[in-house]
């Protein structure tokens, strides 16, 4: 049988060599007599993920119009009715290159025709319709087969089919359609036989390769503008694009003699992946730069992320 540790011999510090990890002067603050939105984001505690959000938006902040922000998106925030905000950041001038997925573009462009989206997977795969929608296919399929003619990359091949509809439900919301009137690239990084479209009886397979590689050469090209102070988000791609993203750096880099560097990253999600943790918040600034996640329900923190570098710019503009 053991014996018992003699507490009395244990060796103490003073509490004033102690460094800690939290301060009082870091606490929230509840509302006071300011309610803007710039007042909640100050009242929120400098702990943990609360501090980072606020470095995110300082550093897209600095960024706007003077470094590039490239916006990559997964179809979930599309479908989760977030494009108005992306369209906002856009016409700001704060985004610089808005980079989707299949899904996000296939999203996108449902919502711009018909006004809905987002099938009902399980019902359909019972008796195999599920993804057979005819105009969506035929549409998207044959605007890749005529932007592969034209050399034209995947986005501006939908967005240019978009433009030549003669009756949209609602074009103000495509991120496609916002991003080729701006002026702003917009990719679509495609997956082949993980998009619905690729059943369709239309499907080139010659003609998505063609244009999404083309597209993956413009991100590449893209990712120069965020060296020295850009940002790079990650909203809801769990797998696609942080390995296009990884691509697309490493080409810009062996192009430019290691650079970019010194560049912000972060990945939103509402759980934690291992391609956007290594893929975009770590490996990627590894040679000078920071990395943030964001856990959370993407309905509720894009909004504040984007209210958040609204409010930002406008106080850098009144100061």
């Amino acid at each position: 049988m053991s014996g018992e540790a003699d507490l009395s011999a244990v060796r103490t510090v003073p509490i004033a060599r102690r460094a800690n990890k939290v301060r009082a002067e870091e606490f929230a603050a509840p509302p006071g007599g300011d309610r803007s939105f710039g007042a909640f984001l100050r009242s929120l505690p400098d702990v943990l993920v609360a501090g980072d959000f606020r470095r995110v938006i300082d550093a897209m902040v600095a960024a706007a119009g003077r470094r590039g922000v490239i916006v990559m998106i997964g179809g979930h925030i599309v479908k989760t009715g977030l494009s108005p905000l992306l369209l906002d950041l856009m016409r700001r001038g704060v985004i610089t290159h808005l980079a989707m997925n299949g899904s996000g573009a296939i999203h996108d462009y449902e919502i711009a025709r018909w006004g809905g989206t987002s099938e009902d997977v399980a019902a359909g795969l019972r008796d195999g319709t599920f993804g057979m929608a005819e105009e969506t296919g035929r549409g998207m399929n044959e605007a890749f087969t005529l932007g592969m003619a034209h050399g034209w990359g995947m986005g501006e091949s939908i967005a240019r089919a978009l433009a030549g509809e003669r009756a949209l439900a609602h074009p103000e919301l495509s991120l496609l359609l916002g991003a080729r009137e701006l002026a702003v690239p917009v990719t679509v990084h495609a997956a082949l036989g993980a998009e619905i479209i690729h059943q369709h009886p239309a499907a080139n397979g010659a003609a998505i390769g063609d244009t999404s590689h083309r597209d993956f050469r413009r991100l590449a090209a893209s990712i120069s503008t965020i060296d020295d102070g850009g940002v790079v988000l990650n909203l809801g791609s769990a797998v696609i694009l942080p390995e296009v993203f990884l691509k697309a750096l490493t080409i810009s880099r062996n192009l430019h003699a290691g650079r970019p560097t010194n560049f912000t990253t972060c990945d939103f999600d509402m759980v934690r992946h291992y391609r956007p943790r290594v893929n975009v918040v770590q490996r990627p600034t590894q040679a000078g730069g920071q990395g943030f996640e964001i856990t959370g329900h993407h309905e509720l923190m894009v909004p504040l992320l984007v209210w958040g570098v609204v409010e930002g710019i406008e106080r850098r503009a009144a100061t």
